[in-house]
């Protein structure tokens, strides 16, 4: 297996907190066994910092042609060609990212073994100000709705401002049709409460309230991957929780971060039995559909 070795260690990544590379590197070797299970085999999309976080980064995709050539990679066509993205299959490639100063790892829905078939649905609940509660509230009766389509619910602060709710899913229909059912939720769940959120893609158009987000599930679309480092001021993590932690109310979207994620694992894994969890997304087509 690769060793990688980090040069300049302590490169200040995060410059307000003097959060280094290596302190990175760490976070990332720590949770890599839970993250791994959700990033694996997925072509990954980087936002990287050359300069740390207090300069301007950038979004890659396209793999660098000095990755080391162990790093495992997926050719996928795109508009006029093609593009080759790093796929993450251990411990060792997470490491080898944050040498090159990627901070947050972006998923899609579907593994390279079968990129027309997602895995998993999401909804993001994304709030323009300081609306936590109607996020909280909203992503429960998300959770609500799924189950009585027939799916699980798991939920994550996205280390922003916001909530994930993430249904997993036996891989039996086409990104068309997954995005169909998280359209169909997002609208119902507009329909109960139309004051406070809204499907509406233009800002203009939101009026203050909080983005119902279905499009991620659409293909070659990403959603930030759990337990990443999002690249703000602290270093917040990506956190899966336990379905009834939403009913804390110290609950927060950047309540975890690179710091203090080490406490957070001696509980275990939030999102325990995901994969078992996975079900049929045809029944629940229908049912959410007609809500």
């Amino acid at each position: 297996m690769p060793i990688v070795k980090l040069t300049h260690p302590d490169k200040e990544l995060f410059p307000a907190d003097k959060i280094t590379k290596a302190e990175l590197a760490e976070h990332y070797e720590r949770v890599a066994d839970l993250m791994l299970a959700h990033v694996r085999d997925r072509p990954l999309s980087l936002q990287v910092f050359p300069g740390g976080i207090g300069r301007r980064g950038h979004f890659l995709k396209q793999i660098p042609d000095y990755f080391p050539a162990w790093v495992a990679r997926v050719e996928l066509p795109k508009h006029g060609g093609t593009v080759t993205h790093v796929v993450a299959r251990d411990a060792d490639t997470l490491r080898m990212l944050v040498q090159h100063n990627a901070i947050t790892l972006h998923v899609p829905t579907a593994r390279i073994d079968r990129l027309e078939r997602p895995d998993r649905l999401i909804v993001d609940f994304d709030p323009e100000g300081d609306d936590w509660g109607v996020v909280v509230a909203a992503a429960k009766a998300a959770g609500e709705r799924l189950r009585a389509a027939g799916l699980e619910p798991f939920a994550m602060t996205t280390g922003s401002r916001g909530l994930h709710v993430v249904a997993p899913l036996r891989r039996e229909v086409d990104y068309p049709d997954v995005l169909a059912m998280a359209k169909s939720l997002g609208r119902a769940l507009v329909a109960d409460v139309p004051d406070e959120l809204t499907q509406a893609f233009k800002k203009e158009r939101r009026e203050g309230r909080v983005f119902v987000d279905h499009l991620r599930n659409r293909m070659a679309h990403t959603a930030v991957a759990p337990w990443a480092t999002r690249a703000l001021d602290g270093a917040p993590v990506a956190m899966p929780l336990r379905w009834r932690e939403l009913d804390d109310p110290g609950l927060h979207p950047r309540g975890w971060t690179l710091r203090t994620v080490a406490q957070r694992l001696t509980g275990g894994d939030p999102w325990e039995g995901f994969s078992s969890a996975a079900a049929s997304p045809r029944s629940a087509a229908r049912k959410l559909a007609a809500a």
